[in-house]
């Protein structure tokens, strides 16, 4: 019996101006029917570019498929090589034989369409059915994959839905036709660990119902052990270790695969410097170092919350009288002492970011107090406002959307120093960026560089950058590691600490991630719809909570297989 996807030797190349740049090297994988198999591996290891030229969606140029085999059985027997198959024979197969779940449902949803339109305009292009009939069809599929009111989900607009909801809708889409191979690429990243698992478990349930060939790209071993048979780990574009699941965890073979195993936040204690993928590729020593404690926390309050509400109308009669509201955060109260690394955890809508932005004064309160180093931030007139912005900053969670993509990253922060009148030249303001580009791990060459030059991990040194340019005492981390590979998010993590340590500021780390928060942070402060569930020590939170919201959200972390000693 033939296997249901077979790639043999493929090898793609990119052409740029620069010359041809290797994408994937000699892959080889193998799919059968009901097996999940994961491509694991850090962005540009080539993931991505395998999966997309299964179903021909590589932009063709650049890429350029040098040589290879792409072997499909389909429903019928017939073994066809996809890279040689027309551009109509291609239509009839994606999204009816072969289809495939995007990373980002946003992006991937059309935004002036309803969700359940879109799900029938699936059903229909591959079906010869009536539009009542894709409508049942949409909305038994919505039932499927566990969407609430799944009728009115159907005629909701994508804007409408959370990012689980519209995650849940690309899994209906991708169902419509009973594929026989579903393609997941990074379908969990960036989400709630509670929505995670629900996808992952669905994912797993539909695979086994239909008995669907699962191709599972991610870069999260954690999640990689929840759901796949047998997983290929990528370095580079080259297959670098393959087994099955179990073997891998507990007898990894290549440094590669050694390093993404172990530079997970989960597996480290507070305070102790993670290993980065560089240390096993180099051959570092890795012996256990003692802890880095830092700074010694006091008793001081830097700032104190009280009775804090932030409303949002929801309703409104005919003159604009708010009838009903969305309660994002609802009469919370708390202190954040000088020093410490304040972790702010929860569900999506559950309103920490909007607490985190409340705290700077990015959002306008409904009510209550917010009193920074004793003084009501009510109080301030608008030039001692932006005194304050000066002591206080954000760093946002999608660094390339807060980095203008018209000037230069030196320009960037080279601007703040200048508005807050830090630096009197031009010549100054150059030294100092450079200064601290250099203390993120970055060198004065990339002064004169653009956004869009960098990678994710950093950008997201240049925006740490530019929130250290003015020396704040307090700084809103919001979700800044939460879709950054394995490694990069070890990188960022170890950088926040030593930053902290040398200029001692005050940290709110909003996350979603416990395993993230619990190694970073002293105290743990747990959000739900708006009110505080518990705040504690961050190791008193995570191993033995109080409230039963905290331990659902622990329990729906990825736990992995326990590693053995030869780790």
């Amino acid at each position: 019996m033939p296997s249901l996807l077979s790639i043999r030797d493929l090898t793609i190349d990119f052409r740029t101006e620069a010359g041809i740049s290797p994408g994937v090297q000699a892959i080889h994988l193998e799919v059968e029917k009901g097996e999940i198999v994961a491509l694991v591996g850090e962005s540009g290891s080539g993931k991505s570019i395998t999966s997309l030229s299964i179903l021909q969606l590589l932009p063709m140029p650049p890429a350029h498929i040098r040589s290879g085999q792409i072997l499909f059985t389909t429903r019928e027997g017939v073994v066809i090589d996809l890279l040689r198959q027309d551009h109509r024979s291609m239509q009839n197969i994606r999204g009816n034989e072969i289809a495939m779940i995007f990373q980002e449902p946003m992006t991937s949803l059309n935004p002036v369409f309803s969700c359940g339109h879109q799900v029938a305009e699936a059903i229909r292009v591959h079906q010869q059915v009536s539009g009542d009939s894709a409508r049942r069809q949409a909305i038994q599929l919505f039932e499927k994959v566990r969407l609430p009111d799944p009728a009115g989900i159907y005629s909701r607009y994508p804007h409408e839905l959370s990012g689980g909801q519209k995650q849940r809708v690309m899994i209906a889409m991708a169902m419509s036709n009973r594929p026989s191979l579903l393609i997941c690429d990074e379908p969990t990243t960036a989400l709630d660990v509670t929505v995670q698992k629900t996808i992952l478990e669905l994912i797993s349930d539909l695979q086994r119902t239909e008995h669907m060939g699962v191709i599972f790209i991610t870069h999260d071993l954690g999640v990689v052990a929840e759901i796949a048979d047998r997983a290929l780990v990528l370095y580079k574009g080259k297959v670098v270790e393959e087994g099955n699941v179990e073997d891998l965890f507990r007898r990894p073979q290549h440094p590669y695969t050694k390093g993404l195993l172990l530079c997970r936040p989960a597996l480290h204690v507070k305070g102790e410097r993670l290993p980065v993928v560089s240390d096993f590729m180099e051959g570092r020593d890795l012996s256990p170092r003692p802890e880095a404690h830092g700074l010694q926390l006091t008793a001081d309050v830097l700032i104190r919350v009280r009775d804090l509400r932030v409303w949002y109308p929801s309703r409104k009669s005919f003159l604009g009288k708010a009838l009903a509201y969305t309660k994002a955060v609802d009469n919370v109260s708390f202190d954040i002492y000088k020093g410490e690394t304040l972790g702010l955890v929860g569900e999506s809508g559950c309103g920490k970011t909007t607490l985190g932005r409340a705290l700077l004064r990015l959002i306008q309160p409904t009510g209550g107090t917010i009193a920074f180093e004793g003084r009501d931030m009510a109080t301030y007139t608008s030039q001692e406002l932006k005194k304050l912005r000066s002591h206080i900053q954000i760093v946002f969670q999608d660094p390339y959307s807060s980095l203008n993509p018209r000037i230069t990253i030196g320009a960037a922060i080279a601007e703040v120093l200048k508005v807050h009148g830090r630096a009197a030249t031009a010549a100054q303001r150059r030294q100092q960026t450079i200064q601290l580009l250099e203390k993120v791990s970055l060198s004065a060459s990339h002064y004169d560089r653009y956004p869009h030059e960098f990678s994710g991990g950093q950008r997201q040194r240049i925006v740490i950058a530019r929130a250290l340019a003015l020396q704040p005492s307090f700084i809103v981390c919001d979700e800044s590691v939460s879709a950054l590979d394995v490694s990069v998010q070890a990188q960022v993590l170890n950088l926040l600490n030593d930053l902290k340590k040398e200029f001692g500021f005050t940290v709110v780390f909003i996350s979603h991630d416990l395993s993230v928060i619990r190694y970073i942070s002293d105290r743990i402060l747990v959000m739900n719809k708006g009110r505080i569930e518990e705040i504690g020590d961050a190791a008193a939170v995570y191993d033995h909570p109080r409230s039963a919201y905290t331990e659902k959200l622990i329990a729906a972390v990825p736990r992995g297989i326990a590693s053995s000693g030869e780790l």
